[in-house]
């Protein structure tokens, strides 16, 4: 049975399917569809062309499909679809997209913190962690798994790769590799994300892979093409997925800072894979 609270306004143009709870003041515009199972806190609103999937639970002041921040952005009809099992916390906000027919688009089983926002024409995947405060700017790609902690902010159209994890307060304006850390600013690679990749399931064959792609491509001296022609012979899935990334890069990718000759950067002196 839908929960609707007695204050909350919903508009009879909405679909809210089975099980369904709408919290004090909570506004739900018309041609928006909400899964079973959904809650919407107190106060959260939902704009008109959104739909969510199962079982979101949406927090108290959360905005979700609000008009996108774009100067081109003239009221056309587009929209904003999330998966299932999200978590959206307080005050988060998330924009439709710019363009007719366009879709900003979150996958399932997203952890979104306070007052993350997630910009117009976004695609980010499944089973991500945005920390709070963390900004994407719009046309921004995150794919799964991966990690961005407090006030990270990202420049319009770039990438972040899978199970990538950025340090605080990092300003990114170039693509963020996968399996890697990325952190300072300006940004620089800081090595294999090894307790991620374990935590996920990693084996160590995977794990090794990933660290001497890291190697060839930041530590032996080799142009661009030679190292990813190096990579390649390492056969394995996820570097190949590591390769494509690389491949498809407009905005080119974070790299490591250099170091003196004979010095060892933290990374190497913790790293335990």
């Amino acid at each position: 049975m839908t929960e609707t609270h007695s204050t909350a306004v919903v508009s009879p143009r909405a679909q809210l399917a089975e099980g369904v709870r709408v919290g004090p003041y909570a506004v739900i515009e018309a041609d928006v569809m909400v899964g079973e199972a959904c809650e919407i806190g107190a106060h959260a609103v939902v704009k008109r062309h959104t739909t969510l999937g199962a079982r979101n639970r949406v927090f108290e002041h959360a905005t979700l499909g609000g008009e996108p921040q774009d100067v081109k952005f003239k009221g056309e009809a587009s929209r904003l679809v999330v998966g299932d099992d999200n978590l959206i916390r307080e005050y988060v906000t998330i924009h439709r997209a710019s363009g007719e027919g366009a879709a900003t688009l979150v996958g399932s089983r997203n952890f979104l913190m306070i007052g993350a926002h997630i910009a117009h024409n976004c695609e980010v995947g499944d089973d991500n962690i945005f920390a709070n405060g963390v900004a994407l700017a719009g046309h921004i790609l995150v794919e799964d798994h991966v990690f961005l902690s407090n006030n990270v902010g990202g420049h319009q159209f770039v990438r972040f790769g899978r199970y990538a994890m950025v340090g605080g307060k990092s300003k990114i304006v170039q693509d963020v590799l996968p399996f890697f850390t990325t952190d300072g600013n300006p940004p620089r690679a800081r090595g294999l994300n090894a307790v991620g990749l374990r935590r996920a399931g990693f084996d160590a064959a995977s794990r090794r892979a990933l660290k001497n792609a890291y190697q060839i491509l930041f530590r032996r001296g080799l142009g661009l093409e030679d190292a990813l022609g190096e990579m390649s012979q390492l056969e394995d899935e996820n570097v190949a997925h590591l390769i494509s990334f690389i491949r498809a890069s407009d905005r080119g990718f974070t790299r490591e800072r250099k170091k003196k000759s004979g010095s060892k950067t933290a990374e190497e002196s913790l790293d335990f894979s």
